[in-house]
């Protein structure tokens, strides 16, 4: 079988060496717990550490997305043609260890951006290149990829729970409000980027591919239906963006302080010497993590019992449910410990929408362009659709605050109306417009293949393994 092929049933490719396994796996640990220790807790530091406003705040987040969206016109073109893969991956952590670390220690906000889409343009191709080097050196993608993927949501669960439970206090204020978070990201930065080249060998294709494979989609939106569905999921992610950029703003100045101190705190005995921690919101976001990795083992059998289009309304309206709690939760209609619960509507809006909208692209695009169908899905929603939405939320905030940006007073309920409307919104058109083909709805076996067809299924081989693993979509 092919590496990083599908398998089917028993898989008969020869299992994968131990070493090996552990390789990848550490390899992708470090990889997301990089990005797990400073993404979450950002918008904190911006806000209470630098004091910077909301617009300022939502700019810097935008960069990752730029960083998706400009990355492969010349890091992916080198990768393909002049060097190895695992080399590639060394030069550029080690590049990144430099700037997350200058990251860290900048404090003016037109030099922290210009820096913070350095690193983001450095970055950014590593996650393709990790899974690259991943498919290429397994001997059954379906099998082995998700037992190694795994690795990178515990990296970003455990880097966010280091930050809240293992970074000390500085004069008196949590971790999450200093630039801790960033140094310890690039320690982590530093590791993978020497650790990078001990990963195997994997060389080059030889030939450069698109810069742009996306443009070669762009036919696909005279579908009424497609172009519904990719209007409404550029819209979503336009209001996924308050989420990554606001959320620990939101639960550190607005739902934490709310629970008492008593049950915040986490105490235990370990070797007879006393443990205590107090919940952060780095700590309690990664309940969103946990729900998605409990979720998407079980998206399959969501597909087959309501089909697709109502899964993917499913993810939107969990998308407005969560925000119109947290607009609730501002004003003490709701226990602080409903909006925190909230959290694990991450994994249904992820899950539902995100993994399942790559699932519909790859049921619906002629072969000959399913892969360009992904990067323009791609492109929309974590390239320009995360951009904007980093852009707008910014200033939604800012026309929603009063005082000085060192002490703001921030209206919550209605900022986050504003994305549970949006939401919604996009719902009911979606709701109204949006049709698929009886033919394609999926069976019970949706994701088998049937025996004597060659894995002519619903799914096409190479995305099911990327469902399965979690490799659909990014792991935020």
């Amino acid at each position: 079988m092919a590496h990083g092929g599908a398998s089917t049933g028993t898989s008969l490719a020869p299992p994968l060496a131990m070493g090996v396994r552990v390789n990848l796996s550490v390899m992708m640990f470090l990889q997301y717990a990089m990005w797990g220790s400073w993404f979450v807790v950002l918008g904190v530091y911006l806000d209470k550490g630098l004091h910077f406003e909301g617009p300022q705040i939502g700019w810097i987040y935008s960069t990752m997305a730029l960083g998706t969206i400009f990355a492969p016109l010349f890091i992916g073109q080198i990768a393909d043609r002049y060097f190895s893969s695992e080399k590639l991956m060394a030069i550029l952590h080690l590049a990144g260890a430099g700037l997350l670390y200058a990251m860290a220690k900048v404090t003016d906000v037109n030099l922290l951006f210009l820096v913070a889409l350095l690193y983001a343009l450095v970055y950014s191709p590593t996650l393709v290149l990790s899974n690259s080097i991943t498919f290429t050196h397994v001997p059954d993608g379906a099998r082995d990829f998700p037992s190694i993927r795994v690795f990178g949501t515990i990296g970003w669960i455990a880097a966010n729970l280091l930050v809240d439970f293992a970074l000390p206090r500085v004069d008196g204020h949590p971790a999450s409000e200093t630039n801790l978070p960033l140094l310890l990201a690039a320690g982590f930065s530093a590791l993978l980027g020497v650790l990078s080249f001990a990963l195997p060998h994997t060389p080059p294709a030889g030939k450069a591919g698109d810069a742009f494979p996306a443009l070669r989609a762009v036919g696909l939106l005279r579908s009424p239906s497609f172009a519904v569905f990719f209007g409404v999921s550029f819209i979503i992610t336009i209001v996924l963006a308050f989420y990554y950029s606001f959320t620990s703003i939101y639960l550190d100045s607005s739902t934490l302080p709310r629970i008492p101190e008593a049950q915040r705190l986490i105490s235990f005995t370990l070797f007879g010497k006393p443990i205590a921690f107090t919940l952060g919101a780095a700590s309690v976001m990664t309940i969103g993590q946990i729900a998605e990795m409990v979720l998407l083992p079980l998206l399959p059998w969501f597909l087959r019992h309501l089909g697709m289009k109502w899964v993917l309304a499913l993810g939107m309206l969990s998308w407005g449910v969560r925000y119109y709690l947290f607009a609730v939760g501002a004003q003490g209609l709701v226990s602080p410990w409903v909006v925190i619960a909230s959290l694990a509507l991450h994994g249904v809006c992820f899950d539902f929408f995100f993994a399942a909208g790559f699932i519909h692209v790859d049921n619906e695009a002629p072969p000959s362009i399913r892969a360009s169908g992904q990067a323009l899905f791609t492109f929309l929603t974590y390239g320009v659709g995360m951009w904007l939405g980093n852009v707008v939320s910014g200033y939604v905030v800012d026309f929603y605050s009063t005082g000085p940006a060192a002490s703001p007073v921030r209206d919550w309920y209605h900022i986050w109306l504003v994305p549970s409307i949006g939401v919604l919104a996009s719902l009911v058109i979606f709701v109204l417009f949006f049709h698929i083909h009886p033919r394609q709805t999926a069976p019970a076996d949706a994701w088998k293949p049937s025996p004597g067809e060659g894995g002519t299924d619903i799914v096409s081989a190479e995305h099911r393994t990327h469902i399965e693993s979690g490799e659909a979509g990014v792991d935020l």
